[in-house]
């Protein structure tokens, strides 16, 4: 009797020490887990969608998936190149990869969406990529004109799924139709809260495909990952997110890249700082430069940016117009402010945006706007998770 209470008793230490340590187990990745897919892919020729985040551990997929014998044909890249090399918005060119050989199928720049020509010969598709959890960021874009390829070609495409930085909450306006582009191509709001395979199924599942039709799909999911899980990429998504905290304010700051107040590109320290070349925006000072690689070019190059330094927050908020706001009021010129009216219409989703701030609605006013598309939007998300929601 004293053994079995001893033993009781030692199950419920270890539980609650595991409790208040904050013990999990390990996440492991879709693209890691390959029981649960190379049988999909014997004797298949395969095309792979992947960039420098398509990582198992310590090799890239593509090496691995090689090693294992599988018949890999041709590999297609996203913005910022396969390697991961290229700046935002540069035109990324079909290439032959150095290392293995295989060719490379560039799907930005003036070719967003696989040919037929470019999947003749191929029996599968795989996708995978890290993506951040914002509308904007592209991968979102180029796995929706992959499924669209693979569903007027027939092609079966699996995705191997990858943990969200920033799926522990839904937040921001819903696309309105009029804005699509390739920064925001379905109606999702500006922190959508899903994996690429959640967002996989729910291009299939509502329809969004080019005329209706949908994708012979087979999602890979993460393990031991819940949309509550704080979640550290280990591998930088783009050149200019390369920490977690420009991860977490990305949704926030990338409002900003319509105005001519700088996020840091150019810097060590992108999308962590805020700034403009006038002494009263703030004491905390920088001087963006050409980083060849991963900035050209930057707003107000090689000139003292003066603003606000975001490195030291101790929680970084989740997404928000605060800063937003503050910066236009900043402006006794607001016109200064803007840089593109119509690009701040297609990050936001919203043609409306720009009107809400110029006629100086507050944050809670045009929040309340947001609402009902946004209701709608996380009524219709819950059909399609993989993972236990956050609370």
């Amino acid at each position: 009797m004293k053994l079995a209470k001893f033993h009781i008793s030692f199950i419920v230490a270890i539980v609650l020490l595991f409790t208040i340590t904050g013990f999990s187990q390990e996440i492991v990745p879709g693209a890691s887990r390959y029981e649960e897919y190379l049988s999909l892919l014997s004797k298949k020729k395969v095309g792979l969608v992947v960039n420098h985040t398509s990582m198992c551990g310590d090799e890239h997929l593509v090496d691995v998936l090689l090693s294992k014998g599988v018949l890999v044909k041709k590999i297609f890249a996203p913005e910022h190149g396969f390697r991961g090399e290229s700046e935002a918005g540069e035109t990324v060119g079909h290439a032959v990869d150095s290392k293995t050989k295989l060719p490379i199928v560039s799907l930005y720049g003036d070719r967003k969406k696989p040919t037929p020509s470019d999947l003749a010969g191929l029996d599968i598709l795989i996708f995978d990529i890290q993506d951040v959890g914002c509308r904007f960021f592209t991968y979102i874009s180029t796995m929706f004109y992959v499924m669209e390829a693979c569903a007027e070609n027939n092609l079966p495409l699996i995705v191997l799924d990858r943990p969200n930085p920033n799926g522990d909450y839904v937040d921001g306006p819903v696309l309105k139709p009029e804005m699509k582009s390739f920064v925001g191509m379905v109606p999702i709001p500006v922190v959508h809260g899903c994996t690429l395979g959640e967002l996989a199924l729910m291009f299939n599942g509502e329809g969004w495909l080019s005329k209706g039709k949908r994708c012979r799909l087979t999602i890979i999911p993460v393990l031991n990952y819940t949309h509550s899980s704080t979640y550290i990429l280990p591998v930088k998504p783009s050149p200019n997110l390369p920490n977690h905290t420009a991860v977490r304010l990305y949704p926030s700051l990338c409002l900003f890249e319509a105005t001519t107040v700088s996020v840091g590109r150019g810097t060590d320290f992108p999308f962590q700082v805020l700034g403009y070349p006038d002494p009263a925006f703030g004491n905390f000072s920088f001087v963006p430069v050409s980083i060849p690689g991963v900035c050209k070019n930057p707003i107000h190059e090689n000139k003292s940016c003066y603003g606000d330094d975001f490195r030291t927050l101790n929680q970084v908020p989740r997404f928000t117009l605060t800063y937003f706001i503050e910066y236009y009021s900043r402006f006794s010129n607001t016109e200064l402010f803007w840089s593109d009216k119509r690009w701040i219409g297609l990050l936001t989703g919203d043609p409306n945006f720009y009107h809400q701030v110029t006629s100086r609605m507050s944050e809670v006013e045009i929040r309340k706007t947001w609402q009902p598309d946004l209701k709608t939007y996380k009524d219709m998300r819950e059909k399609y998770l993989l993972y236990s929601d956050f609370e």
